[in-house]
């Protein structure tokens, strides 16, 4: 299992329409075949940088999403709104305190 973090940038008059699409699509991102976990973050210093924090349990797991019909509708709506390019990693977690 790995961890996916993707940094992402708006423009402020479009925020709302993000996390209406966020909400919108949330539940089926959660559920494609290997998608573990799922959960929407927001900067405390600024309010237009958003972050997703999934894992996926393996990386042809993340790619099966990203080529998929689900990935492209999300990403055809969210792409326009950003106001700086988004960032990704993918790391493998090491440690994990309860």
């Amino acid at each position: 299992m790995f961890v996916r973090l993707v940094k992402m940038s708006f423009e402020p008059s479009k925020i709302e329409e993000f996390l209406s699409n966020f909400e919108t699509y949330k539940l089926q991102i959660r559920a494609f075949k290997g998608c573990e976990f799922l959960e929407l973050y927001r900067d405390k210093t600024d309010s237009n940088v958003f972050f997703t924090y999934s894992f996926w349990n393996s990386e042809s797991d993340l790619e099966n999403y990203r080529q998929s019909e689900l990935f492209k509708s999300v990403w055809s709506k969210t792409k326009p709104m950003f106001n700086a390019p988004p960032e990704a990693w993918s790391v493998d977690k090491l440690v994990s305190l309860q």
